[in-house]
C-alpha cells in the first residue's frame, strides 16, 4: 500500500481554518466583529469630541471678530466725519489767510490811509462758517 499525501488545500483556506480554531470558532468571530464595529463607533465619537472642542474654541473667537468688525465700522464712520471737518477747517483757514493778506496789503500800501484800510476791512463783511 502506498500512502499518498492527501490533496493540499489552498493556503488561504488553511490560514482561515487555523484562525477559526484559535479564536474559538463562533465566539472568536463575534469578538472580531464587535471590535470592527466598535472601531467605527470610536472614530465617530472621537470626531464628535473634536468637533465639540473646536466649536467651543471658535465661538468666542467669532464673537470677538463680530465685536471688532462693529468697532472698525464705527471707527471708519468717525474717521469720515473727522476728514470732512478737517476739509471744512482747511477751507476756512485758506479764506481767513486770503483776508489777512488783503488787509496786510492795504495796511502796507504806500498810499495807505485810515479811510482806505477801513474800507478794505468793511469789504470782508463776515468770516467763513466753521
Amino acid at each position: 500500500m502506498s500512502s499518498a499525501p492527501p490533496p493540499a488545500a489552498p493556503h488561504w483556506l488553511q490560514t482561515v481554518l487555523s484562525a477559526l480554531g484559535v479564536l474559538g470558532s463562533a465566539g472568536g468571530l463575534a469578538a472580531i466583529a464587535a471590535v470592527v464595529i466598535q472601531r467605527g463607533k470610536f472614530k465617530a465619537d472621537a470626531a464628535d469630541t473634536l468637533t465639540d472642542a473646536a466649536l467651543t474654541l471658535v465661538q468666542p473667537l467669532r464673537a470677538r471678530v463680530c465685536e471688532l468688525e462693529r468697532e472698525a465700522l464705527a471707527s471708519r464712520e468717525e474717521l469720515a466725519t473727522m476728514r470732512s471737518k478737517v476739509h471744512q477747517l482747511e477751507a476756512a483757514v485758506r479764506s481767513l489767510r486770503r483776508t489777512l493778506e488783503k488787509w496786510r496789503a492795504a495796511v502796507m500800501a504806500p498810499d495807505a490811509t485810515l479811510r482806505r484800510i477801513r474800507a478794505t476791512v468793511a469789504e470782508s463783511t463776515e468770516p467763513p462758517d466753521l
